[in-house]
């Protein structure tokens, strides 16, 4: 256990001299790429950037030889808010817990997106025993966190995908304007006249997109 606890300690003293050479992110995207990088993922990836928002998603800013936990450690300590793509899947990934308990231990203002699933249908199932116990409890606890955050539903059978995504990156705009003006220091988003964007406005955005996140 002492052993672990001075593993743990390097690799945080080394992650923090990594993210010193990296230039951070606006905006990380967590998601299960299998579920969403073809679709979801990559289009708010793409329109975010034309937006002039800088996005990190691994598929897109990893090159071959790059480390994926130095990386993604980095991108998740530098970027400034974070976009939670879950799917049906997503509580499939390690990787994408992983980098969620990561976020909300990190304090990191988080949107989520349930694309094709309702937050009551997300759960961490451990029966296959691919968790620790310490694990199975951080993730459970960043995932009831995430579902208790008022965030964007989206079925993609029957949703506007344009409209869908000029929603999602309004509020992404929202939270890096805020965070702008209080350097992290978030309470409710706010628009440029400095209004506040509270739960009826979110709900609102929501229903546009073919559902309420609840």
């Amino acid at each position: 256990m002492v052993e672990f606890k001075r593993r743990q300690r390097k690799k945080k003293v080394e992650t923090r001299n990594y993210c010193k050479n990296r230039e951070p992110c606006d905006v990380f995207i967590n998601h299960r790429g299998s579920d969403t990088k073809k679709n979801i993922a990559g289009l708010l990836y793409d329109h975010l950037s034309r937006l002039g928002i800088k996005p990190f998603m691994d598929s897109r800013n990893m090159k071959p030889g790059d480390k994926l936990s130095d990386e993604i450690d980095a991108a998740i300590r530098n970027c400034k808010v974070a976009v939670a793509l879950l799917s049906r899947n997503y509580c499939e990934s390690r990787h994408c817990l992983r980098e969620l308990a990561l976020l909300m231990e990190s304090n990191k203002k988080v949107l989520p997106i349930f694309w094709d699933v309702s937050p009551s249908e997300l759960r961490v199932n451990n029966t296959g025993c691919q968790f620790s116990d310490e694990e199975h409890r951080r993730f459970e606890r960043a995932l009831e966190q995430v579902k208790d955050t008022i965030g964007l539903t989206f079925d993609s059978s029957k949703g506007d995908w344009s409209e869908f995504l000029e929603v999602a990156s309004k509020e992404v705009k929202n939270l890096l304007e805020y965070w702008a003006e209080n350097r992290g220091d978030y309470g409710v988003s706010k628009n440029r006249a400095g209004s506040e964007v509270g739960r009826e406005a979110v709900w609102f955005m929501v229903n546009l997109c073919g559902g309420v996140c609840i």
